[in-house]
């Protein structure tokens, strides 16, 4: 060894590991459980800033993609009780089609929180029954007895190709699915600019079994 030897850490231009610089897809893995949560906190963030940012022209545009893609991946709707949501922060409004899915012989539902930890549970709603505000002032079918929907469409916050879903980070969604008496068929739906790499599924992550994005084309 000369003289001239430092033993202090060698400096870097760039991390050691470069693939970021080479595939802007690429993620570091995350493996412990404490630093996905804050992984998926910052990515829901941003997701859903970039939803926000969309025009209100452009997603109802969008909206009407998903809306056929949504027939061409459920097929006939009569007889059918299909869960939807009432549109939050961005997410595709599909209360027209909710509409025509009624008028075509089918029937719709709106998920309740009903308590932090718990399932959700499902009631019919169809325009112009009565309405109260639940949780995060979302609006949410005043009566009724749970049902069991055939269909459950969920939006989605993000998505990975395995198509497991990123939502709001309560945990309502995997628990309600592990809870149901039967499986129904689960359709994610979103924006092509919301799929990403990975969520880090975890062991309680339940994938879609198809996802509808505005290129109206299931997957």
């Amino acid at each position: 060894m000369s003289d001239n030897d430092d033993t202090t850490p060698a400096q870097y231009a760039s991390p050691p590991c470069f693939m970021h610089e080479l595939d802007p897809t690429f993620q570091q893995p995350l493996s412990d459980w404490s630093d996905v949560r804050r992984w998926r906190k910052a990515e829901r963030e941003r997701l859903i800033a970039a939803r926000l940012a969309i025009s209100a022209d452009t997603r109802t545009k969008m909206a009407k993609r998903i809306a056929e893609g949504l027939d061409a991946a459920i097929g006939n709707v009569a007889g059918k009780m299909i869960s939807l949501y009432w549109p939050f922060r961005g997410e595709p409004d599909l209360r027209g089609w909710m509409e025509s899915v009624n008028e075509r012989g089918g029937r719709t539902a709106l998920p309740i929180v009903v308590e932090k930890g718990q399932p959700l549970i499902f009631r019919a709603y169809r325009h112009g029954d009565r309405l109260e505000r639940g949780v995060w002032n979302i609006p949410i079918p005043a009566e009724g007895d749970p049902v069991v929907p055939d269909v459950v469409i969920s939006p989605i916050v993000g998505i990975d190709p395995d198509r497991y879903r990123l939502g709001y980070g309560g945990g309502f969604f995997d628990r309600t699915l592990a809870s149901l008496p039967r499986k129904p068929l689960v359709i994610g739906i979103g924006y092509e600019m919301q799929r990403i790499p990975t969520i880090y599924p975890q062991p309680h992550d339940i994938p879609m079994d198809v996802v509808v994005t505005e290129t109206a084309c299931p997957a």
